[in-house]
């Protein structure tokens, strides 16, 4: 019993740095959305903070600063979802499928 308790251990210690380092390859890649057919261009970081804001010469109408409002909401929110799925996936990998449980 007190072998197998070792073992169990170290599969955690182990498990725990392989979603360390994960966690920090995730914060380095970065998420692009877009919309309103590519006039708005949203970058987001792996760790969910935005980095650059593209539009296109056209989007940007004085008259309709609304319409311009709400594409770059959409694109963010995208991006964030993006690496919202992909910081599950990685979970997903680490964690085997367990759901956050044990198997026993």
């Amino acid at each position: 019993m007190p072998g197998n308790m070792t073992n169990l251990v170290k599969q955690a210690q182990r498990m725990q740095r392989q979603m360390e380092e994960g966690q920090k390859e995730l914060e380095t890649k970065e998420f692009t959305a877009a919309a309103g057919g590519g006039a708005v261009e949203v970058t987001v970081t792996g760790k969910k903070e935005l980095v650059r804001v593209k539009l296109t010469e056209e989007v940007v109408d004085p008259e309709d600063i609304e319409m311009l409002q709400d594409l770059i909401v959409a694109a963010a929110n995208e991006a964030l979802r993006q690496a919202e799925d992909a910081g599950a996936e990685l979970m997903g990998k680490m964690t085997g499928g367990l759901g956050g449980g044990f198997p026993f």
